[in-house]
């Protein structure tokens, strides 16, 4: 096992060392060019290969609109084993606000092009050499999205850096990852990060996501952990995180306090938001990550309902999503050993209900 644990730091270290090579000739120019601050806006930096302006897709449209009551809810149905469950009908949904069961006035399989963000940290907050880890694991998930997808990439050190903005062009945003080398902060503000992009996407319609790419270390967040919770609380924007600091803490035998509470962090805004989390250790691992979330993503119903009066008060409403089959029974498939087992529903844990809407 030594051995092997050698070889693949080795593997690592040249990896990074070619990406070195090739980056440092294009890296001043394409850096400087990279926005830091302000509105989402397009860098100004192209890929190798542009295409023909005649070929641009209109970006999403960042339009205010006027929400109902309805709450909306993204639902995934795996069996035991996480195989996603596909032609599923409305009457095997069962949705309860509070445990009190509430009619679905709205059901449809939510086949919308994905529009999904990759928040990446990006600092020296444990080191330059493993500030590198998250563009090695990143690199190639935009190779998992399809023509139609939407993708845009955003780093953080002190403050969230808006690197390509919403894109069908999946080189671009290779490209940049490409060009992140040197980081210029120690500080990696996650909690400011995760509120600005879920801010940002709360008016852009459609399936939206955040790819959450980091260590899980906060230094100083102008918002604490529990104003992040709230907000994820009131977003439908559905997280996935990728902890980038499971390849270097797997290899020490006492893996430190902070960094535990940083897992059960992660865990828990995938929870609170219908995703998941992925603790890599090896590159091997990332491309069925990425297709597991894409798969995830491209699988999900879209269940509606309007809750009772009494339910708009202003506090924190929690979801559950049941499954049955046809015969009205408990929805349950044999694992892997032939025992029946009740599958698994991925869905947001619940919903902060305000007088202007339950849901957004």
């Amino acid at each position: 096992m030594r051995v092997r644990g050698v070889m693949q730091s080795a593997v690592f270290r040249a990896v990074l060392l070619v990406m070195a090579a090739g980056i440092m000739v294009i890296a001043p120019r394409a850096l400087a060019q990279l926005p830091t601050q302000g509105p989402i806006k397009p860098p100004q930096q192209t890929p190798p290969t542009p295409p023909p302006p005649a070929q641009q897709k209109q970006q999403p449209q960042y339009s205010i609109t006027v929400q109902s009551q309805v709450v909306q809810v993204n639902a995934v149905v795996t069996d035991q084993d996480g195989n996603i469950i596909k032609g599923l009908k409305q009457q095997n949904f069962r949705v309860f606000d509070d445990d009190q069961a509430e009619p679905i006035t709205n059901f449809q399989p939510n086949t919308a092009p994905i529009t999904i963000v990759i928040l990446m940290e990006f600092s020296n907050v444990i080191g330059a050499y493993y500030a590198q880890i998250g563009p090695y694991l990143t690199y190639n998930f935009t190779d998992h999205l399809g023509k139609d997808d939407w993708v845009a990439l955003v780093t953080y050190d002190l403050k969230p850096h808006i690197v390509v903005d919403f894109t069908h062009d999946m080189n671009q945003v290779k490209y940049a990852i490409s060009t992140l080398f040197v980081p210029g902060f120690s500080e990696s503000n996650e909690f400011d990060a995760l509120i600005d992009t879920l801010d940002r996407l709360k008016d852009v319609q459609g399936k939206k996501a955040v790819l959450l790419v980091s260590t899980g270390a906060d230094t100083f967040s102008r918002h604490t952990l529990d104003q992040t919770y709230n907000a994820l609380k009131q977003t439908n924007v559905t997280v996935f995180c990728v902890n980038a600091a499971e390849i270097i803490e797997v290899t020490r035998a006492n893996q430190p306090i902070g960094y535990l509470q940083a897992k059960n962090e992660m865990d828990y805004f995938g929870k609170l938001t219908g995703g998941m989390s992925f603790y890599p250790r090896f590159l091997g691992e990332m491309p069925d990550d990425f297709e597991n979330i894409v798969e995830f993503l491209r699988n999900q119903y879209s269940l509606g309902y309007v809750p009772p009066e009494a339910a708009r008060d202003g506090k924190y409403h929690k979801i559950r999503v049941d499954m049955v089959d046809d015969k009205g029974e408990p929805f349950m498939l044999p694992n892997k050993k032939g025992k029946m087992k009740k599958v698994v529903v991925y869905a947001r844990a619940g919903y902060l209900a305000n007088n202007a809407g339950a849901g957004d």
